[in-house]
């Protein structure tokens, strides 16, 4: 019987599993509340077995690629960060335009958490990035710095190039060994989401987001503009074809995991197996998927720009043209080392405060504000970041093909396991 049960499991399709997990959450957080305590270890079980395996398994799959392969895979990296840092920018924009749209006067009686500490500036963020990349490559494993685990993949992957065949093939196998016990642990994540999503619903009210409703709904309605609308501008234009299957299918398979799992760095592995199921070349997704969890953050950009300019707005500040284009830049170089910052985005949202003259007490109190809506917030903010590591890591490759004559529409959507 156990044998049938698990054989269906294993043959029946994981985002059907992962929304019969949805719905049993809800339904124990609504009907049995004393038994979320109990369910929602397992959220905390295959949260915490996402992150303790990611920066192996990235330190090793870069690692890899870079030994195993060609110059090739430099060359391809640069379309990908190429849009990654133009799709940022853009989401600044388009967070800029709704908050003038919408103006958001925010009601600042949050206490100041005293144990925050945002960096005081762009010069400070920059500066603990470049410190992040000489971490002491143990110390940078342990504790997930990705910058510091990439940087140091790098270096060995290039050194381990001019290694022997049977040096590589034993890396190859290592490599192909923790990806393994990857799928093992995403097969585990309807029971993760069931106890992730009872647990969110049966902790966090929604009653303490009702005062802020409006700042909310701006940040809600530009993440879904930049999710259904830019991003998929951005990827016709490179590939010249429908690109909402790939859209729906990196939101569906690469956001809904990062909407509840709330950690780019957490779903790392759930995308390098999107990427492979697409069909793209894993040296260069191995190396553009953990880049992407770093350096490619438009939720983050929106997060900055929106708050920024809510506090602008309650205090009065009139914004002219030339100080938003700047906002928008220092949202960009902001975001793109949130994930080197505790607390990410909303952190540094005094940054961005500081180029209006707004003091630290009141851009604290503003982080506030944005740790109150983080419920929603952060969830949303996570998909859109993580799911588009995946969308422009395809959409550079995809374009090559398109240009070789070589794209097919099939191509656009993942092949089953």
């Amino acid at each position: 019987m156990l044998h049938k049960i698990g054989k269906k499991y294993r043959e029946t399709a994981l985002i059907k599993l992962i929304a019969v997990g949805l719905v049993l959450g809800i339904i124990i957080a609504l009907a049995a509340p004393q038994a979320v305590p109990a369910v929602a270890v397992l959220g905390d079980l295959f949260v915490r077995a996402l992150k303790g395996v990611a920066p192996v398994l990235v330190f090793v799959l870069v690692m890899n690629a870079l030994a195993q392969k060609n110059s090739d895979a430099s060359a391809s990296m640069k379309p990908i960060v190429r849009l990654y840092v133009v799709a940022t920018f853009c989401a600044s924009l388009v967070a800029v335009a709704y908050s003038f749209a919408f103006p958001t006067v925010l009601h600042l009686q949050v206490a100041p958490d005293a144990q925050l500490a945002p960096p005081s500036g762009i010069i400070e963020v920059l500066h603990n990035l470049i410190l992040s990349v000489v971490d002491n490559p143990i110390h940078a494993l342990a504790n997930a710095n990705y910058i510091g685990i990439l940087a140091w993949a790098c270096l060995a992957g290039i050194a381990l190039h001019a290694a022997n065949d049977t040096t590589k093939t034993m890396l190859n196998d290592f490599a192909k060994t923790v990806t393994k016990i990857v799928q093992w642990i995403i097969r585990f994540a309807p029971f993760g989401i069931m106890g992730l999503v009872a647990n969110a619903i049966g902790t966090s009210g929604l009653g303490a987001l009702l005062g802020y409703i409006q700042v909310l709904g701006v940040l809600l309605v530009a993440f879904f503009s930049v999710a259904l609308i830019m991003n998929p501008l951005i990827v016709y234009l490179h590939i010249h074809r429908n690109p909402y299957p790939l859209v729906w299918t990196t939101l569906k398979e690469s956001g809904l995991y990062a909407f509840f799992t709330r950690s780019s760095a957490a779903n790392i592995p759930v995308n390098l197996s999107l990427c492979k199921r697409l069909g793209l070349d894993e040296d260069t997704y191995s190396i553009s998927i953990p880049l992407g969890a770093t350096i490619n953050m438009s939720g983050a950009a929106i997060t900055i720009a929106v708050l920024s300019l809510a506090a602008a707005h309650t205090l009065g500040i009139a914004i002219d043209l030339p100080t938003a284009l700047l906002l928008c830049i220092v949202s960009t170089i902001g975001a793109c080392g949130a994930s080197g910052v505790a607390g990410g985005s909303l952190l540094l949202i005094p940054v961005a405060c500081a180029s209006f003259g707004i003091g630290n007490d009141i851009a604290m109190q503003v982080v506030g504000v944005g740790f109150i809506i983080g419920v929603i917030q952060d969830a949303c903010e996570t998909a859109l970041n993580s799911s588009t590591d995946v969308l422009f890591t395809a959409t550079a490759e995809f374009a090559r093909r398109a240009k070789e004559g070589k794209l097919r529409d099939e191509d656009l959507v993942p092949h089953n396991n």
